[in-house]
C-alpha cells in the first residue's frame, strides 16, 4: 500500500486518518492501523505511545490541511465577497462530508479533550477567520448593515448542514442549494453600485 520510501511514522498517521474516517474511532484498533500502515507493534510503539497519540496527530493534519484550504480562498487578493465566494464554491466530495466536522458525531472523540481540542480549535479558526475577511468588507464599504462574527458563524453552521442534507438525500444538490442561499443572503448586504461602478 506504501512504498518503501515512506516512512514507518508518515504511514501511521497516514493510515489513522484513513481508518478514523471509515470506522470512527473505537472501530480504529492499533492493529488495524499496523495492518493498514504495513508495520509492526514495535514500530507503531517507538514512534508514538499509543492509539491515542496517533489519532490526535491524524486529526491535527486532517484540521491542518481544511485550514490550509480554507485560506488559499480567503487569502486571496480579491474583495471580500469573491474571497467568501470562492471559499463557499470551492471543490468539495459533499457527499464524503467535512472530515474534521464529521469527527463532531464520533462521541469517544468527542469526549477526550485532546481529540475534540484540534477540532474546536478549526472551527475557532475558520470562524475568525471568515470574521476577519467579512469585516475588512464591511471596513471597505463593500458590505453594509452585516455584523461580520455572526454572519461566519452562520457560514459555518449552513456549510455544515449542508453536508448533511447531502449525505441524506445521496446527492451534492442540497449542499449547492444551501451555498446558492448564502451567497443570496451576502448580497442582500452589499453596497450598492453607483453609475460609475461600485461605491469606494
Amino acid at each position: 500500500m506504501y512504498s518503501g520510501g515512506v516512512d514507518a511514522a508518515e504511514r501511521l498517521v497516514e493510515s489513522t486518518r484513513v481508518l478514523l474516517w471509515e470506522r470512527g474511532y473505537v472501530g480504529t484498533s492499533p492493529r488495524a492501523i499496523q495492518a493498514h500502515a504495513g508495520v509492526g507493534q514495535g514500530s507503531m510503539y517507538h514512534h508514538f505511545d499509543g492509539k491515542a497519540a496517533l489519532a490526535r496527530a491524524a486529526i491535527e493534519r486532517t484540521a491542518a490541511e481544511l485550514r490550509a484550504a480554507a485560506d488559499a480562498q480567503l487569502g486571496a487578493d480579491a474583495p471580500a465577497l469573491a474571497r467568501v465566494e470562492a471559499y463557499l464554491r470551492r471543490e468539495r466530495d459533499v457527499l464524503r462530508g467535512c472530515p474534521v466536522g464529521r469527527l463532531t458525531q464520533d462521541p469517544d472523540v468527542m469526549a477526550d479533550a485532546e481529540l475534540r481540542r484540534p477540532v474546536e480549535q478549526t472551527f475557532t479558526w475558520l470562524r475568525a477567520r471568515l470574521g476577519d475577511v467579512l469585516a475588512e468588507g464591511v471596513a471597505a464599504g463593500e458590505l453594509v448593515g452585516l455584523d461580520a462574527a455572526v454572519t461566519a458563524a452562520t457560514i459555518v453552521a449552513v456549510l455544515q448542514g449542508g453536508y448533511v442534507l447531502a449525505r441524506a438525500a445521496g446527492s451534492g444538490v442540497p449542499f449547492a442549494q444551501a451555498v446558492d442561499g448564502l451567497l443570496a443572503l451576502l448580497a442582500a448586504h452589499a453596497a450598492p453600485a453607483g453609475p460609475l461602478g461600485p461605491a469606494d
